[in-house]
Parts: structure tokens; sequence; C-alpha cells
């Protein structure tokens, strides 16, 4: 949901438009137009009477921005809900304040192009009023206007004009902007239909929060055929159009904590599912959207570096009051030395001497002082250094968190994989047993029908035959059995190497982050109890797999003896 410093922006425009006397005063009844509008679009009831309950002991006259802003927050802001559109809002306000300043002004972009200029300009302001812009989000946004663009950035004539405007003031209200914008002072030379390109793709993302904007494939729901739509992706949902002229929508996606990413057809790409698992990521750690979390960052930086900067202007106008005290105490010095020189011989020599001294001991702190202020000046120089070096290591480190992210999947599916052969190794492994146990009871039987009397050996070689060729069928089965056991043995082998490798690759990732960082802990695997090999492999059976094994093979052993 909104913040209610970004709500009231548009409306302190609204207000400041309705003081005609620029007085900081507006009429009741104007009052009441604009809190039943405001009412109308946040989607909240508006009771007629409140306004004037709220001014009854102040009945003459019109009211302040004071005086209107505990009625405002009393009575609108404090009832907002979350499904209220807040472009119809900016639209509203845009209406009243926009004729007053640009309507006389020959622009070189459309009026829309104007409004969503507007609009940036608050997103990117301060959270103070008058509302404006300083130097740093200024150069933010004219630099992702220039990438939506394709153009380069002339990091020179930035600096040039910057320079211009310090000499004047350091930022820019929302008309200084549109002016800048408008009248084509950085982009002199690029098509207008380019232009508005370019401003439309900075709107969608800063203002409209669209994470990911294109054409996708979708299937649909009665009729199961893939359709091209065009897709924006937001922090909290994925809404879909005909078209990207976004004239007719045909859904809307939610998403949420319990969401989750599956590529389940050849229409999905890699980089679409990273950005909508992105969305999903930032919504489990209650995070807002990726620009809003960008502003911030800079906000805090820049807040930073302005108690950093005041600190050390406080430091030098410390060592600047010492210095001229220090000054102010050497002339003194110096004047006391004229006036003893007046003195007796003796006395005057013993003071010239001490004074003397005492200079030479001013001058070594007054020397002590400029090294100090030197030094002070390259700790500015050091510090400026360390932001940008904390830039790019929060890059890299970045980059490298997608990437041990990457391996550890890796590693998880090779772990899935190998324990689904340990499983079909076990099964071949009881089948195995279960078709010796069988040619085991077939030789016994053979043995019995030997034994038997001459008499019937006619028809016990019959029987034999057919015993034996019972028993060639097993034994091809054994045979089938043991090659499926091979088979399975092999992809074991080519599942562990693969587990290998991307342990391997995890504990490398894990080793670059710690390093870079300092604050991951790599996990190791647990150790593992001490395994036994068979001639299936290092470890395909269990301890109590083997002694049921060997439980069985000695009772038929015993079984086949007395038979015999």
């Amino acid at each position: 949901m909104l913040s209610r410093d970004e709500i009231l922006k548009p409306i302190w425009y609204a207000f400041t438009a309705l003081d005609v006397d620029r007085n900081g005063k507006v009429s009741k009844s104007q009052l009441k137009v604009l809190s039943h509008n405001l009412c109308t679009i946040l989607k909240i009831p508006h009771n007629t009477s409140a306004l004037e309950e709220h001014f009854k002991d102040d009945d003459e006259g019109p009211v302040s921005t004071q005086g209107y802003m505990p009625y405002l927050n009393m009575f609108i802001l404090d009832k907002i809900q979350a499904n209220f559109d807040f472009n119809e809002l900016n639209k509203m306000c845009w209406t009243l304040s926009a004729p007053k300043h640009i309507s006389s002004k020959h622009l070189l972009i459309s009026e829309a192009d104007t409004f969503k200029v507007w609009c940036i300009f608050n997103f990117l302001s301060e959270d103070k009023y008058p509302l404006h812009i300083v130097t740093e989000e200024l150069e933010y946004f004219l630099r992702r206007l220039f990438a939506a663009m394709g153009c380069s950035w002339n990091e020179d004539r930035f600096e040039g004009y910057k320079m211009q405007l310090g000499a004047k003031k350091k930022h820019l209200n929302a008309w200084e902007l549109i002016e800048l914008i408008g009248m084509g002072h950085f982009t002199k030379g690029i098509n207008p239909q380019t232009l508005s390109m370019g401003i439309n793709e900075v709107y969608q993302e800063l203002v409209m929060d669209v994470v990911k904007q294109g054409y996708m494939m979708k299937k649909g729901h009665k009729r199961k055929n893939w359709t091209e739509r065009w897709f924006e992706l937001h922090l909290n949902y994925m809404s879909y159009y005909v078209s990207e002229d976004l004239i007719e929508q045909k859904g809307c996606i939610s998403l949420d904590r319990n969401c989750c990413v599956e590529v389940i057809s050849e229409h999905f790409s890699h980089k679409q599912e990273l950005s909508i698992q992105d969305c999903i990521v930032h919504i489990r750690q209650g995070l807002s959207s990726p620009h809003r979390e960008s502003r911030q960052k800079r906000r805090e930086l820049r807040n930073r570096m302005k108690a950093e900067q005041e600190m050390m202007e406080n430091r030098m106008r410390q060592l600047q009051l010492a210095n001229e005290s220090k000054q102010a105490q050497l002339e003194a010095m110096t004047k006391n030395l004229q006036e003893a020189s007046m003195r007796g011989d003796l006395e005057e020599q013993r003071r010239v001497l001490t004074q003397k001294e005492l200079l030479d001991q001013y001058r070594r702190d007054l020397e002590q002082e400029k090294m100090a202020r030197m030094q002070m000046e390259e700790q500015v120089v050091e510090k400026a250094n360390e932001v940008e070096q904390y830039w790019q290591r929060m890059q890299e480190l970045e980059d490298m968190y997608r990437q041990l992210k990457k391996a550890l999947d890796d590693e998880r599916q090779a772990k899935e994989d190998e324990e689904a052969l340990r499983k079909l190794q076990a099964r071949l492994l009881q089948e195995e047993a279960n078709k010796r146990l069988e040619l085991e009871q077939i030789h016994h039987q053979q043995q019995e029908i030997l034994s038997q009397s001459q008499k019937e050996k006619e028809e016990l070689e019959r029987e034999r035959a057919e015993k034996e060729s019972a028993l060639q069928a097993a034994q091809e089965q054994l045979q089938s059995l043991r090659r499926q056991r091979e088979g399975a043995q092999e992809e074991y082998m080519v599942v562990t190497k693969k587990l290998e490798r991307a342990a391997n690759k995890t504990k490398n990732w894990k080793h670059k982050v710690s390093k870079h960082e300092g604050l991951l802990q790599i996990i190791q695997p647990g150790n593992k109890s001490p395994t036994k090999m068979t001639n299936w492999g290092q470890a395909a059976f269990t301890e109590t797999e083997l002694n049921e094994m060997e439980r069985i093979w000695q009772e038929n052993k015993t079984r086949s003896y007395d038979g015999q």
C-alpha cells in the first residue's frame, strides 16, 4: 500500500492551486469540493457535515494548510482502503494545478507526457514542502530516461548543468523539471516519439510499479490453446492485455507468499521465471517494490553523507576558530614583546627569550592545526571512494547470491536423483533374492526326483526336462535382473559424479561469498556412518538389509542340506 507521504504530495498541489491569492489560505467552499472529490476517488463515504463541524469555531475567513491538515488526516487519510486508484488521484490533482503553471509554455512534449513527468517528480521528490527534487535524483531520472531511449549518457553536459544550477540552488521544483524535459535541454536531436516512449517506460517502472512488461504466451482456461498476451508484472499481481496499448484487459493474476513458479511449457523463458520469482521473494520478506527500496536506500545514503559532511564542516569551523585564536594570541604576544623591549637590558633579554620560546611553540601548534586540516580533507576524499567501492561490492554480492542459489538448486536435484536410484537398487536386489530362492527350491525338487525309484525314471526324465526348461527361463530372468542392476549402478555412478560436481560448485560459491561479505557460514554435510562394500557398489544396502539377506541365505542353505 502507498505511504501517506506519497498520497499527500498530489493533494498538496491541489490545495496550492486553489490558493489564488498565494497567501496559504483557501475558502471553505473550495475545500468542500476538494474533500468531496478526494472521498470519491479514495472510495471513502463522504460526511458533508464533518467539514462544518470541524471548523465551527472558526467561521470567518478562509482556511490555511495547517487548519485543513487535521481534518484531512482524521476524516479522509485515516479511512483510506487499499483498493483505490492512485492514478485517478494524480489526474484530479494535475487537472487543478497544471493550467496555472504550464498553459502558457510551448513544450515539445505532449500533455500526457507532461503529466507523467509530473508523477515521476512526485515519486523522486523529497518528503519536504514545498516539494523539490535534488540533483542526485534528477541525475537518476535522466539516466533512466536515456537508458529507456537507448541513447548514450553525456556526463560532461550534466556536470556543467549541475554547476550552473548549484550557483543558484541545488534542487528543482516540478514545473522547472517539466520545462527542462519539455524544452529539450538534454534531449535535443532525439525523435519526439522516442522521447515519449522513454518517458512512458520510466513512468511505468517508477510510478506504476511495473517490474517487467512484454509479450508472453498464455494457456486458455477452456480451449487450452496458447495465445500471445501483453503482460505487466507488478509486485503483488500480473495483469495481461490483448496488446501493449492496454485498452482491453483480459485478466489479472494475484501473487502472494504462497505462490511458486514452475516451468511446464517451452513458451516460458528463464528470465521471466526469475522476474516473477523475485517478486514472490520480496512478498515473503515483506519488502516493497524494487524501485521504492532503491529510492529509500538512496535517501539513506544522502542523509548519511550529509551528516558526515556536516560533521566535517563543524570540525573545520572548530579548527578555523582555533587557528584564529592562536593567531590573536600570536599578535598579542608580539605586541607584548615590543613593549618589553623598552625595559631594562637584563629583564628585556630574559623576557625576549621567553617570548621567543612561546612564539615558536604557538607556531608549531599552528602548523599542527594546518596538518590536521589537510588530514580531514583527505578523509573526506577517502569516504567518497569508500562509498563508491561499497556500491560496487553490493552489485558483486547480488550476482554471487543469484549464482549460489542456482548451485544449491542443482545440488538438491542431484540428491533427489541419488535417493531415487537407491530405492531402485533395493527393489532390484529384492527381486534377485526372490529369484535365487526360487532356483534353490527347483534344485531341491530335482534332487528329490532323482532319488525316486527306477520305475518312475522315464516320467521323472520328462519332468526333469520341464524343470530344466523352467530353470533356464529363471536363469535368463536372473541375467536380465543383473543387467538392470548394472544399468542402475551406472546411473548411480553418474548421479554420484553429478552430486560431487554440484557440491564442489556450491562449496566454491560459498567460499567466494564468505570472502567478499564475511557473513556467510558454509553448512557442511553431516558425517555418514561407516559403509560396507558389496558387488553392487559402496553403501548399496543398509546394515539391516544385509543382515536380513544373510539370514535368508543361511536358512535356504540349511534347508538344501536337510533335503539331500
